[in-house]
């Protein structure tokens, strides 16, 4: 996150908030499965492979959905150009609101496949050097932030390192403003995740790339 300007920093920043949210509202409405967060999903899957294999089918669809979700977005991104984070963003929104619109009261398998849709895909909203930002998923961030302040220690400070805890930072507020929501209106919980996603998106549409980066 370092390498990107004030703008993309913010940006990026919103996302994860919005990443937490979405996983906790998915966490709380679906027996404590992630829709962002694919290493938990799966451990999940083989603890449940191991306890009866027919309850691996849920993580392992959660799975599948993220992997085709990031594909599809990928898609998007390079087809759309510089104009990537808006178009992303967009299908992003697109698939809140379907899940917002078949809701998540419960377990409900169409509102859980458009939410890991979405989340898979909106890690293609920015990229350097061909590398995607993860935005839904911390943990390779929190060993960056680590690392960071072991260098510093160690008198080799690194570059970028604070970046990573603010994401982090981010994802956790997001996920506490979505826990919050859910627990005091239920399903009406989505329906400001897929406001503030469209609003994100517009927002990225003022952010289209120069040539050379997006």
């Amino acid at each position: 996150m370092d390498s990107f300007d004030t703008p993309r920093r913010l940006l990026g920043f919103a996302l994860a908030g919005l990443a937490g949210y979405v996983d906790a509202v998915g966490f709380l409405s679906a027996d404590s499965y992630f829709v962002s967060f694919m290493s938990g999903n799966t451990t999940r899957l083989g603890v449940d492979l191991a306890r009866d294999w027919r309850a691996a089918l849920t993580p392992a669809l959660l799975i599948a959905g993220f992997v085709t979700g990031s594909a599809i977005g990928c898609f998007v991104a390079i087809r759309a150009g510089r104009r990537r984070k808006a178009a992303v963003l967009g299908l992003v929104a697109m698939l809140l609101l379907a899940a917002a619109s078949f809701g998540v009261e419960e377990f409900a398998p169409m509102a859980l496949a458009a939410l890991v849709l979405a989340m898979g895909a909106m890690n293609n909203t920015l990229e350097r050097n061909e590398v995607s930002v993860g935005l839904t998923y911390m943990t390779g961030a929190l060993v960056r932030l680590g690392q960071g302040i072991g260098s510093a220690l160690a008198g080799k400070p690194r570059r970028g390192w604070s970046a990573c805890g603010v994401l982090w930072s981010g994802l956790a507020a997001g996920s506490t403003a979505g826990a919050t929501m859910y627990l005091k209106t239920g399903g009406l919980a989505l329906w400001p995740a897929a406001a503030i996603a469209l609003v994100l998106a517009l927002a990225g549409a003022k952010l289209a790339a120069p040539p050379d980066t997006v």
